[in-house]
């Protein structure tokens, strides 16, 4: 998104309380990824951001999460909820101010700084495998890189 988009942005979250950012890396460096912007703003809960869904699938995350959060939910780190994704639970994972520029770019701009939170949220594999459960598969670690080291 250019500078341009940012009324878009401040559009986007006075309609809906947030913006969703999607990432597509061209290079293939990072899985696809998704994320809030104007949350934190908006309800004072962090921003939240999910790795490796398709577009339709981490758009509806982030969507159930902002409208939770608007009615007053807060989430906390290591636990885990339920209605965001069909009947799998998702935890919530904490997210390191390391990857905020790899990341995060758009909130930056936004925020003007690195002044915000952001969650993320963590799903099992099909078979309900988590992304630390011995013998998860590489390729889901990779697909779905944890943000909090």
């Amino acid at each position: 998104m250019q500078r341009g988009g940012d009324q878009r942005t401040k559009d986007d979250i006075a309609k809906h309380g947030c913006s969703v950012m999607h990432v597509f890396d061209a290079e293939g460096e990072l899985p696809p990824f998704a994320y809030s912007i104007g949350i934190q703003k908006e309800t004072g809960a962090p921003e939240v951001v999910v790795i490796g869904l398709k577009r339709p699938m981490a758009h509806s995350v982030i969507n159930e999460y902002n409208s939770r959060v608007r009615e007053g939910e807060r989430f906390e780190v290591g636990k885990y909820y339920s209605g965001f994704l069909g009947g799998f639970d998702i935890c919530i994972g904490a997210v390191s101010l390391s990857a905020y520029d790899d990341y995060f770019g758009q909130d930056i701009d936004f925020y003007g700084g690195r002044n915000f939170q952001v969650l993320q949220v963590i799903y099992p594999t099909t078979q309900g495998v988590w992304p630390w459960t011995d013998g998860a598969p590489e390729s889901f670690l990779q697909w779905q890189p944890l943000l909090a080291k």
